[in-house]
């Protein structure tokens, strides 16, 4: 369906804009979030994250979005996956050595998981991310989510060792698979709905907005009402640890902006300017890879910052010169993707990765 193609496409752009202002933001940025820009800058935190994995979970269920699969098209089809997964999740590997934060070797590990229940009926998704949510809470009074963390630099001690890899991947790193793969679960579950329908863009933006006031709601009202300091803690925590206010707000966020590009696809659909920042959204994985690498080396080089991920090592930048930094590097990426897209179907790293894992 071409609508529901591009409106998919068009929030993976969004959210590739997003990718960039947080990124650039944690390795260059200030934490506070006074003024303007630094509010906005914050905005995008956790949002554009949880995004992202809920558009991957989607990607995941649209391409297997039919009832009549023979038993052999499934199987090829979870091997294929399986491939994929395995190409995300070595070259993640490969990145985290240079950025500490990378979220391919969890999708890698997602997509293993979501594998087994792919052809599964949709209700099961969603117990499926209920079950993560669970687990990570059930999780965090075993063993204190601090454990390996060095916050202050925001390093982790003990990933090159086996129980701080598997700690830091199920548990408490960046994207851990408890809860965060709730979110993939909750896009595979979106991929299974029927865009085509007013009524569930409807219903899926107005669950996203009743879950984003209502946590937003509770969340200015326990600055205001005495509590105990923990209770506040969970109420307002944000990403590091991804309580479950965290979980439903951006939940209720993605929810919302997911019905809204799938409305504005819809309208939009042959549109050249809405075609061609499709294709920018097309080639996420590109466009992940580069910001981290060519991206994070431009911001140093402009900035006159080496780049680091122990963010204390040295002056902030200012969030105005992120913000326009983040802006520019998009409207690179934008064009790129343009002229890219004229020549070839995918992008350089979705070729690699298709003729690795599809062969």
């Amino acid at each position: 369906m071409k609508q529901r193609i591009i409106g998919f496409d068009l929030a993976r752009a969004y959210a590739i804009l997003g990718m960039f202002i947080v990124n650039f933001n944690i390795v260059f940025g200030t934490p506070e979030k006074s003024g303007f820009a630094g509010q906005f800058l914050s905005s995008f935190n956790g949002n554009s994250s949880t995004l992202f994995v809920i558009l991957a979970g989607m990607g995941m269920s649209l391409m297997t979005n039919r009832v009549d699969y023979a038993a052999v098209e499934k199987m090829t089809i979870r091997a294929t996956i399986r491939k994929r997964a395995n190409f995300l999740l070595i070259t993640g590997l490969i990145l985290n050595v240079w950025w500490l934060a990378d979220i391919l070797h969890f999708y890698g590990i997602y997509m293993h998981i979501a594998v087994f229940v792919l052809f599964s009926d949709k209700k099961y998704y969603l117990f499926a991310a209920i079950g993560a949510v669970i687990i990570f809470h059930l999780l965090l009074a075993i063993v204190p989510f601090e454990t390996g963390w060095n916050f202050e630099t925001l390093h982790y001690n003990d990933f090159y060792t086996i129980a701080g890899f598997l700690r830091n991947t199920f548990y408490n790193g960046w994207n851990a698979v408890f809860p965060w793969i709730s979110y993939f679960f909750l896009g595979m579950f979106l991929g299974r709905l029927n865009f085509r329908e007013a009524q569930t863009r409807y219903r899926l933006f107005l669950t996203g907005l009743l879950l984003y006031t209502s946590i937003g709601i509770v969340q200015v009202l326990s600055r205001h009402i005495p509590m105990r300091d923990d209770l506040q803690y969970f109420i307002n925590a944000n990403y590091l640890p991804p309580f479950l206010p965290f979980i439903l707000s951006t939940t209720g966020f993605g929810f919302m902006l997911i019905a809204g590009f799938m409305f504005l696809g819809n309208k939009v659909s042959e549109n050249s300017f809405a075609r061609d920042l499709a294709s920018t959204g097309q080639m996420t994985l590109t466009h992940y890879i580069l910001h981290l690498t060519i991206g994070m080396a431009l911001l140093g080089v402009f900035s006159n910052r080496s780049y680091s991920v122990n963010t204390y090592e040295n002056e902030f930048v200012s969030p105005v010169w992120i913000l326009i930094f983040s802006v520019f590097y998009f409207l690179v990426s934008f064009y790129f993707s343009k002229l890219w897209s004229r020549y070839f179907r995918n992008g350089p790293f979705e070729t690699l990765m298709r003729k690795i894992a599809d062969s």
